[in-house]
């Protein structure tokens, strides 16, 4: 079916032949494209960073990322989740629409509660295009419970080829989020296999007071 994403230009895009780097940012389960540019103030934040110097100009991408109806009707065929989605449709379109600069080094991707674990599915299921992974108030959600992701992604973990090109794995949540577990575990498992993680934990909850902070932090760290 069809469906809508946001994106983010910086300003004078348009006016020059300039290619530029690439965030895909993703919202969380109670949320959709809109919500980064209304209630989270990306637009601003990027506005506002991108013109004191302290981020570079950047394209953001923030897509859709429910993909069906939560129970779909009986035998009706599986919906494909947003994990297959993005790699098939939403990264492809943005790369032949817009004039992005290219390669790992120009492409990072970030989310916060379930876009941050989408964040990790897709980052560490094709590590080789992204330089950059950003995590808010989230982290791999079973691993609290099992090492299903550990073993299905061992590959890419142990990958020192992969890992010495990854710039910035960056994490933070609040001391009072529900899921704070879920992000320690997951730090602590990247640490295990040998990656550098940025962790901070922050005051408060799982609430967009924290998530426009952590995005304000986050992004002057890209494309450096």
């Amino acid at each position: 079916k069809p469906r809508r994403m946001h994106v983010y230009t910086p300003p004078g895009f348009g006016m020059n032949n300039k290619r530029y780097p690439v965030l895909y940012l993703l919202h969380g389960a109670f949320d959709s494209d809109d919500s980064w540019s209304t209630v989270g103030r990306a637009g601003f934040i990027f506005d506002n960073l991108i013109a004191s110097g302290a981020a570079k100009a950047m394209i953001v991408v923030m897509p859709h990322g429910h993909t069906g109806p939560t129970r779909p009707a009986a035998g009706s065929p599986p919906l494909p989740n947003f994990v297959e989605e993005f790699q098939r449709e939403i990264k492809p379109y943005v790369e032949s629409h817009y004039p992005l600069a290219g390669g790992r080094n120009n492409t990072a991707i970030a989310g916060l509660s379930m876009g941050g674990g989408h964040t990790m599915d897709i980052g560490f299921a094709n590590l080789d295009d992204y330089g950059y992974l950003g995590v808010f108030s989230s982290g791999v959600f079973s691993i609290t419970t099992n090492n299903d992701w550990e073993k299905a992604h061992l590959a890419t973990l142990d990958d020192k080829k992969l890992k010495a090109g990854l710039k910035l794995v960056w994490f933070s949540t609040g001391t009072d989020d529900m899921l704070i577990p879920t992000t320690r575990a997951t730090v602590d498992l990247l640490k295990k296999h040998g990656f550098s993680v940025n962790y901070t934990e922050s005051t408060g909850g799982h609430t967009w007071t924290n998530w426009r902070e952590y995005l304000h932090g986050f992004a002057p760290l890209l494309f450096k």
